[in-house]
């Protein structure tokens, strides 16, 4: 389902009964009355959904719900169905007497965000097995709380919550013993298990995970955990047993979806295109990304005196120029102060007065995400947490024969840092939190298509203003987005085999064996639909670019108009555009 701490995780991976006052209304005296009215109908379904997955509002920020764990049990998907049946029923009458139309839309932003809730555990009860990865989802709660970004009177929670999914916490039992139920009540005929690559993928991930959570004990200083850290040591390595012996043999050989199931992902992902459309165009795309790259080669090959100038030899000699690991994080804070020096000097976005906070992943986080990204700063009640750039320099758990060099040599930190950093995810995570918008807008709009536009435009906007072979990166992971819109659905639909899907992402778009497995992976069994986000929300936004650059003419400013996009928050990139048409072109005119 995708309660809003489904989306603000962002991606990054992975899902509130509110007092009456919170700390948004506390902390925002001068809120619009609209902003007020729409915050009071979005707080009942926060409070509605902390009853179910209180571990979603702990990390968006809500203190009260710190240290407890999701409910299990095995009436939970009917007891939500009725609750978002009675919200929704309510929101649609107040639409009958409210009048100011951000209300309205908020309303139905919250309409359309709970029928999706619906949707989805109505299919994942038709269609699927109920399995969960215990230990990775124990491992990405018990770290929002064990992090530099959360604030340290919040980190004592972090035994409780652990000692309740270990059960060592009065009348609780562990979390595995809930999940193995909730697996063996989903059981029916005809459905689906999970794809048996992910499951064994998470068997073998278990032990990064224990030490991973020990290490964060340990780092933070967390007395009295011994027990409970013992406890779940046992416990997930009984788990992975379980798994073994119980889900693999239920598990599915082919990765591929029901198409209802996948039809609802591109929906969630805020992808409204016909799969076959969205497809076409990429294909366009990726061509002319291709001929690209291909013109700069042998200018780069020239820059550095080597012989080869086509495209995959240019490629490999750029990765042997690697930085160390341990020279890495510095490296790439050097490149993002020479980013936003060159933002302030050819006026591109205003930029925040704060230092980009950055560091490389641990060796879990890497298991747990191998991709670089950005770790959002808490949205509610947040008292000057910033994001971070989480760096990653390879997967922990990948095989000998999945290197992975795709992010660790000079040319590709340019583009990296534009789209995670600044002017990219960071940027936008601190506008939202800066603007004070409404929680429907902050909370509920959000999706892939509009915060990976934006972040795919940042990279756009920074590819000017970089040296040759940051350019040619940055086209390189351009391409890749392209890719994955016609290479996700083509896979999920059946239209293409996984190796014919590999060949593309290793000899056309040149990407290492590790970062193609990780990229296949994604399509067909970590977040199908959601790949194609990018490249849709991109081309989105460069389309209105050029349509405000054309209604503007002389008066057209890029910088005026990246801060008006900013200020807007994450919301739908149809909502962006009403109000660059009805409020930034006008404003903008000489003489409005």
């Amino acid at each position: 389902m995708k309660t809003f701490a489904a989306a603000i995780a962002l991606a990054t991976a992975t899902t509130i009964a509110l007092p009456a006052t919170t700390a948004i209304a506390q902390e925002a005296p001068a809120t619009p009355d609209w902003v007020e009215t729409s915050n009071a109908y979005t707080q009942k379904v926060i409070a509605m959904q902390a009853q179910f997955f209180p571990t979603g509002a702990s990390s968006a920020g809500y203190e009260q719900y710190d240290g407890l764990v999701n409910d299990m049990s095995a009436d939970r998907d009917a007891r939500y169905i009725a609750a978002a049946k009675a919200l929704i029923a309510e929101f649609e009458a107040a639409k009958a007497t409210e009048t100011n139309p951000y209300v309205l839309q908020d309303l139905d932003i919250l309409i359309g965000s709970l029928k999706q809730d619906i949707e989805g555990i109505e299919l994942g009860n038709k269609y699927m097995l109920d399995f969960s990865q215990v230990p990775q989802g124990m491992f990405g709660n018990i770290g929002q709380l064990l992090s530099d970004q959360t604030a340290e009177h919040r980190r004592a929670k972090a035994l409780e919550l652990l000692q309740r999914y270990t059960g060592t916490w009065p009348d609780t039992e562990p979390m595995t013993e809930l999940a193995k139920r909730r697996f063996e009540a989903s059981r029916g005929e005809g459905k689906m298990g999970p794809y048996v690559v992910e499951v064994e993928e998470s068997i073998g991930k278990i032990p990064t995970f224990v030490a991973g959570i020990r290490d964060l004990f340990g780092k933070y200083e967390i007395e009295g955990a011994d027990e409970a850290l013992d406890a779940m040591e046992a416990q997930l390595t009984d788990y992975g047993e379980w798994t073994r012996s119980t889900v693999i043999p239920a598990s599915r050989d082919s990765a591929r979806l029901p198409e209802e199931l996948y039809a609802l992902s591109l929906k969630q992902v805020g992808i409204d295109m016909a799969p076959r459309e969205s497809m076409q165009q990429a294909r366009r795309g990726f061509y002319e990304l291709r001929a690209q790259m291909e013109a700069l080669a042998p200018q780069i090959a020239e820059k550095y005196g080597w012989e080869e100038t086509d495209m995959a030899s240019v490629m490999a000699n750029l990765k042997k120029l690697s930085v160390p690991n341990d020279e890495i994080e510095e490296f790439y804070r050097g490149v993002n102060r020479e980013l936003e020096a060159r933002i302030r000097e050819n006026e591109i976005v205003s930029l925040p007065d704060t230092e980009l906070q950055m560091r490389v992943a641990s060796q879990a986080e890497s298991a747990a995400q191998p991709a670089p990204h950005m770790r959002p700063p808490r949205l509610i009640g947040n008292t000057g947490e910033q994001g971070t750039f989480v760096l990653t320099v390879g997967n922990p758990t990948a095989g000998p024969d999945d290197r992975y060099d795709d992010f660790n040599f000079p040319a590709a930190s340019w583009t990296l840092s534009a789209h995670e950093a600044r002017p990219g995810h960071e940027m936008q995570f601190a506008a939202l939190v800066e603007q004070g918008v409404s929680l429907a807008r902050m909370l509920y709009a959000f999706n892939s298509v509009n915060v990976e536009g934006w972040a795919l435009y940042a990279e756009a906007e920074m590819l000017p203003h970089e040296p040759i072979e940051g350019q040619f990166i940055a086209l390189q992971f351009r391409l890749l987005r392209a890719a994955r819109a016609f290479l996700d659905p083509s896979l999920n639909l059946g239209l293409m085999t996984r190796d014919e899907a590999e060949r593309v992402l290793r000899e056309e778009a040149l990407f290492s064996p590790g970062m193609t497995k990780q990229e296949l992976d994604r399509y067909e069994f970590r977040m199908p639909g959601q790949a194609g986000s990018y490249y849709y929300g991109y081309r989105k936004l460069i389309d209105l670019r050029v349509e405000t650059e054309l209604a503007l003419g002389a008066d057209f400013n890029e910088k005026a108009f990246n801060d008006f996009l900013l200020s807007q928050g994450i919301i739908p990139l149809e909502l962006i555009a009403k109000a660059v048409r009805e409020e930034f072109i006008p404003s903008q005119r000489s003489g409005g």
